[in-house]
């Protein structure tokens, strides 16, 4: 156990035992430091660590203060979602009608959007990232415009390899394309390793937007077993392997859409030496990974990667600046047919964009940026955690991410997910039913929740009434 877990650790005995209770300052940093022999930095991470853990928060220029526990009405919290157990064939894909009715009903300005896949605009800079547009537009030329052609933006290039450093993962620029958003980079990587009628496997239940670019180039998709916790089934995934022959795989190691699962670092290492085995190319989704609830960065898949197979792709659209539309893959050994495609679909990503990204991550402050985000993410999942124990029929089944800002919920078999989801809209509500994550549709009694919203005054109410509304349709009422 490191220094600061100790500390963190003991800091919830005590608040766990009753000698600090909520409303209670935390010792301060600095006597902390004086009193345990540890430095300052080593406090702030216990501090991050409990605030994740949602036992503490911080005070403006006050410090930190013990957490209110979010009541759960007496109520035990439900359990995880089993996991998957998809078909063991592959599948040609026809999914964008149905992901185009469920998405285009819910466009209401005044929607609780519990089926958004966007968090909170009030949780990102949009004051200092307008700053640094306006700077950059002042600057623009039409050199920069050219320069900002694929690969894109050098000094952006050299800002996002810098974290990839500080996280632990080894990144050569060469490899870095900006792209139009993290959708872009996915299916260029996607396109750049297939030809129609190949097949991909993906995780089960998966990403909507991963089905319908499979259906947009005419591919198959080979659904394998997904834990709600861990991640995809390395033995299921060994077994397709195996039985079909897989061109590439389309896979979230990190947070991953709908579910929220987090595959342990060991299980990373492993998937991506299994893949090395059969010579099968990860486009690795990991747009979610700066959105953790612990005190570090998960690695992603790419940390692993020797033999420039895996594909990573992020973006900056869920974690700073929803809009600007600029994502980027590292794309290891097929960056130079990345790049081509890029040149020959879109040609560049955004220049005031890129520019502005640049210079607010060149200005610093980012981190500090991401530590309020997350906090306040993991204060909302205690949120509505607490809510649907509270309001959703017996027999649902939760899961437990620990990073990110969507539930998986598992309703009882007799309801069904669209239906539930045309009902709460009448309500003002928007859900995500489980239908749109399938390429056969299996998830029918399943919903996608974000819990991202923290100004939205009407949250737990909207989820009141969906409980109330899955539990009339359990009832077969």
């Amino acid at each position: 156990m490191k220094r600061y877990e100790r500390h963190a650790d003991a800091i919830a005995q005590l608040i766990h035992s009753g000698a600090l209770r909520p409303g209670d300052r935390v010792p301060s940093v600095r006597e902390s430091s004086r009193t345990r022999g540890i430095s300052p930095s080593t406090v702030f991470e216990a501090y991050y660590l409990l605030e994740a853990q949602g036992l503490i928060h911080a005070r403006p220029r006050s410090g930190y203060y013990v957490s209110a526990p979010l009541p759960m009405a007496g109520q035990t919290p439900p359990a995880e979602p089993l996991p998957s157990q998809p078909a063991s064939g592959s599948t040609g894909v026809a999914i964008s009608d149905l992901v185009f009715e469920v998405l285009g009903s819910a466009r209401e300005r005044d929607l609780v959007p519990l089926g958004s896949a966007f968090p909170g605009l009030e949780l990102f800079p949009f004051d200092r990232l307008a700053r640094c547009l306006s700077g950059g537009m002042r600057r623009l030329d039409p050199w920069s415009i050219v320069q900002s052609l694929p690969p894109g933006d050098e000094r952006l290039r050299q800002q996002i390899a810098l974290r990839y450093g500080l996280h632990g993962t080894a990144v050569d620029m060469g490899e870095l394309i900006v792209t139009n958003g993290a959708m872009e980079a996915l299916n260029l990587c996607l396109e750049a390793v297939t030809q129609p009628g190949d097949i991909v496997v993906v995780e089960s239940p998966t990403f909507y937007a991963a089905l319908q670019a499979l259906e947009r180039l005419n591919l198959k998709a080979a659904e394998v077993a997904t834990h709600p916790r861990e991640g995809i089934d390395l033995a299921a995934l060994a077994e397709a392997l195996a039985r079909h022959p897989v061109k590439a795989c389309w896979l979230m190691p990190s947070f991953q859409n709908p579910l929220g699962s987090l595959m342990p670092e060991g299980r990373k290492r492993e998937l991506v030496a299994l893949l090395a085995r059969h010579q099968v190319p990860l486009v690795e989704d990991d747009v979610y990974g700066e959105l953790h609830f612990g005190p570090e960065r998960p690695p992603p898949a790419k940390a692993f990667d020797t033999q420039g197979l895996v594909m990573h792709c992020s973006s900056f659209s869920k974690c700073l600046a929803p809009g600007y539309r600029v994502g980027w893959v590292a794309a290891g050994r097929f960056a130079t047919a990345v790049q081509r495609l890029k040149l020959m679909t879109t040609l560049a990503a955004a220049v005031p964009s890129q520019q502005a990204l640049s210079e607010y991550l060149a200005q610093g402050g980012y981190d500090r940026h991401l530590r309020q985000l997350r906090r306040s993410l993991a204060r909302q999942q205690e949120r509505a955690l607490a809510a649907i124990a509270r309001h959703f029929p017996a027999g649902t089944r939760v899961s437990r991410p620990e990073g990110g800002y969507f539930l998986w919920v598992e309703l009882p078999a007799t309801v069904n997910a669209l239906t539930l989801h045309r009902q709460a809209l009448a309500q003002g509500i928007s859900l995500a039913p489980g239908q749109i994550f399938s390429a056969d549709q299996r998830f029918a009694h399943c919903v996608r929740i974000n819990y991202g919203h923290p100004a939205q005054q009407r949250f737990e109410e909207a989820l009141a009434t969906v409980g109330q509304l899955a539990e009339k349709l359990a009832r077969g009422r």
